[in-house]
């Protein structure tokens, strides 16, 4: 084991775990760790409740998050519940060390899911280093898997090797070093341990040293781990995130914020294709009254989108490339039209059923599945000519059949910009949204742009078509979507509500003058609270505070010229997370969070925000210093 005790963040921040209640702990409890396949989410007592194995998109045996009794979980803490816990990750990496400290003694706990010499490894390994620090703990650790998720029962097959539990084409082994493990069927503490699950227990020491590995396969022969390897696994691990991280180049404010950020986006990469989940769970609930709690284990083409405007903002080049290709790719195979969503694998979804969970904390239904793939959405258009705009100015080249694929999405923009659609929030309520015809403009813009710098080919005659279209869609917003007596940019024409997906236009350059300066004010005035929005008018009654809308709101605030209000609202924003930077779809008004998560349109948000402050604050301060110049040269011509 190699010497990584400098890398780790020593903090003293003890304080007892979030308590269960029925099994279930607050969303804001979790933290996550990932490999580029799948993720396992870990509440703040050790217990992980979510872990799909191999694939972000497997049907998971460990889903204790959203079924407490039959879901599954892997629990490892201490066996007195008198104990106080302290996490946070391995400074830029996705590594999480937990630390628990009880009457007799204190222990470390490092969790990975980890990577091979040469990358992903093919197989799914999680791996649990526990380091004794000072006195005795004792320690408890059970895999209890579950099939909430599938019809097929689980499984104990007895092998030369040491049991597995299958479920279907899931298989799950456990190995592990010093770790007390106990026969299952062995009498312990007066009662059986059931035979569908590994258990055991052990006692720390002043640098004693165990190992748990779970390792998961998917209808494929099942790799044994070796315990010694898969501890050096945990030092590779680390070593490959921070290798990743010197590329990751950010030096502008809210640092630690932009950077776990950009980290916990990293974890919703898929690295086998290229595709981006919007959050690697289903399920959880966006309201305590149940009926919303949808399925996000698909890649969007907006959160793909605006992943890559950050990741290529950074510098950054694989990912990049990886997602954009991937979703062309996607498009092309799936008959060249435009989609809200695909699989993982580059698919289309395949319809919704309900699952067998009860839901966190009793709230369901839960699905696995989403009802909004076959919506018309026109802000799609935006995103997919948008990037690839801003990827094509970047020095990049767009190939010939993407050409044709980018002519023809703008063609479609142009015809249909002019229909009602089901809007970015994918309402069944279909009206002329105002967003969505800002969407469509911008996908014009872009189009145009690509044909202006030689990256697109369209005929003369369909290129002066978008530019006519283009000027259009102004004129329509201008006289339909504004409202004088509200002060705002309306939801849709005739409507009084107010909708906070058009702030999104302001970075966009749709508007960025006095109608939209006002328009922030009144979303702020009605939609908010404190420094969170909700998504639209009504909605306070139906869920909580929409996380990205309120970061949508500081760079829109930045993008009229009002760096100072922008700058003041992201102070505020960068506190709305997690002990350890984490983000869910939703904070309530109590400050709970809900919804799905880690949310990438959320950290998304977080990071583009931060970027458009930065990047204005700075032009601002070039043009400040330009003009001082230029008055102090003028005043010394006079002299």
């Amino acid at each position: 084991m190699t010497d990584t005790a400098e890398a780790f963040t020593v903090t003293t921040n003890f304080r007892p775990p979030s308590a269960r209640v029925d099994g279930y702990v607050p969303l804001r409890s979790y933290a996550v760790i990932g490999d580029g396949r799948t993720v396992a989410l870990i509440a703040e007592d050790g217990q992980i409740d979510w872990l799909p194995m191999p694939e972000m998109y497997t049907e998971p045996v460990i889903a204790g998050i959203v079924d407490a009794g039959h879901g599954g979980r892997f629990e490892l803490r201490p066996v007195d519940d008198d104990f106080e816990v302290d996490r946070s990750y391995v400074a830029g990496s996705n590594v999480l060390t937990t630390r628990f400290r009880t009457a007799t003694g204190s222990v470390e706990i490092t969790d990975a899911l980890v990577t091979g010499v040469a990358g992903r490894l093919p197989w799914s390994e999680l791996v649990r280093r526990i380091d004794g620090l000072e006195g005795s703990v004792k320690l408890a650790w059970a895999v209890i898997p579950g099939n909430t998720f599938g019809t097929t029962p689980i499984q104990r097959i007895d092998t030369v090797h040491g049991p597995l539990l299958r479920a279907g084409d899931i298989n799950l082994i456990l190995i592990g070093s010093d770790h007390g493990r106990t026969d299952p069927t062995e009498e312990g503490d007066g009662e059986v341990v059931g035979p569908l699950e590994f258990r055991g227990a052990f006692t720390t020491s002043p640098g004693s040293h165990h190992i748990l590995c779970l390792c998961g396969t998917d209808d494929e022969p099942i790799h044994i781990p070796n315990a010694p390897v898969v501890d050096q696994g945990i030092d590779r691990t680390i070593d490959n995130w921070a290798l990743w991280s010197k590329n990751f180049s950010w030096d502008g404010p809210w640092g630690e914020a932009v950077t776990r950020s950009t980290l916990a986006l990293k974890l919703l990469i898929y690295s086998p294709t290229g595709a981006i989940a919007a959050a690697p769970t289903t399920g959880l609930p966006e309201n305590l009254d149940g009926g919303k709690n949808w399925d996000y284990r698909f890649s969007w083409v907006r959160d793909l989108a605006y992943t890559v405007q950050a990741l290529l903002n950074f510098g950054l080049r694989e990912e990049p490339h990886a997602a954009v290709s991937w979703i062309l790719k996607s498009l092309k195979q799936n008959g060249r039209e435009m989609h809200i969503f695909f699989r993982l694998d580059g698919s289309l979804p395949d319809g919704v059923h309900e699952t067998h969970s009860e839901g966190w904390r009793g709230i369901g239904p839960v699905y696995a599945g989403n009802p909004a793939s076959d919506q018309l959405q026109l802000g799609v258009y935006a995103d997919i000519l948008a990037i690839m705009s801003q990827y094509a100015s970047g020095g990049n080249i767009i190939d010939a059949s993407t050409d044709d694929l980018l002519c023809a999405f703008a063609d479609d923009a142009c015809r249909k910009w002019q229909e009602k659609d089901s809007g970015m929030w994918e309402l069944e309520d279909l009206q002329h949204y105002v967003s969505s015809k800002m969407g469509c403009w911008q996908a014009i813009d872009a189009a145009c742009h690509l044909a202006d710098i030689g990256q697109l080919h369209p005929d003369p005659d369909d290129l002066a078509h978008w530019k006519k279209n283009a000027e259009a869609i102004k004129e329509w917003v201008a006289s339909n979507g504004w409202n004088e007596e509200l002060g705002a940019y309306v939801m849709y024409p005739g409507s009084d509500k107010l909708d906070a997906s058009v702030l999104l236009h302001a970075p966009t350059g749709f508007d960025r003058g006095t109608r939209m300066s006002r328009t922030i004010d009144a979303i702020r005035a009605s939609l908010g609270r404190g420094p969170l929005l909700y998504r639209y008018t009504g909605m306070d009654a139906e869920e909580g505070t929409f996380v990205a809308c309120a970061f949508w709101a500081a760079a829109a605030l930045a993008c009229v010229g009002r760096l100072d209000e922008a700058t003041a609202l992201m102070d505020q924003l960068v506190e709305q997370v997690n002990d350890v930077g984490m983000l869910a779809e939703m904070i309530d008004e109590d400050g709970a969070f809900m919804g799905n998560l880690p949310q990438g349109l959320s950290h998304l948000a977080l990071v583009n925000a931060a970027i458009t402050i930065d990047t204005l604050t700075r032009a601002a301060a070039e043009r400040s210093s330009s003009d001082t110049g230029a008055s102090a040269d003028a005043d010394e011509l006079g002299a």
